[in-house]
């Protein structure tokens, strides 16, 4: 079996500037950063795929680096908001550097998975992986 090579993707390494996915073991442990939120998540399964929906307007495409180990694939960026503010009244939208992580419940065809950002929402679509066959030979 091949041994997979793992590396960050950086939005400026792309040429479309699109979204882009590509394996990774180099993540920070990211569970003890207070600043660091988490945009809603959703994982839904459809018969050819797993579908990943992330709810995050105010980004462009470039902005999110997408990984994947093993059966977690973990979407990070920054949302950078302007603030002219002088106080704040009320503050509910959250800004700064974001990582979210999601259990994929099986295993997916990494050169085949997309990622597309439109009207706020991140969609990842991977695909499903079929099981492959194995012939049992008889030895007499």
């Amino acid at each position: 079996m091949k041994e997979l090579e793992y590396q960050w993707f950086s939005p400026e390494q792309s040429s479309s500037k699109k979204p882009k996915f590509v394996l990774s073991s180099n993540y920070e442990k990211w569970s003890a950063r207070l600043h660091i939120w988490q945009p809603p998540t959703d994982l839904y399964d459809i018969e050819e795929a797993y579908i990943v929906q992330v709810e995050i307007a105010g980004m462009r495409e470039a902005e999110f680096a997408i990984s994947l180990e093993h059966r977690t694939l973990l979407i990070r960026g920054v949302r950078n908001i302007p603030n002219n503010a002088k106080a704040y009244y009320q503050m509910e939208i959250s800004s700064g550097e974001f990582l979210t992580s999601v259990e994929l419940p099986g295993p997916v065809v990494l050169d085949q998975i997309e990622a597309n950002y439109s009207d706020g929402f991140l969609k990842i679509i991977l695909p499903k992986s079929k099981p492959s066959h194995v012939d049992i030979k008889n030895e007499l």
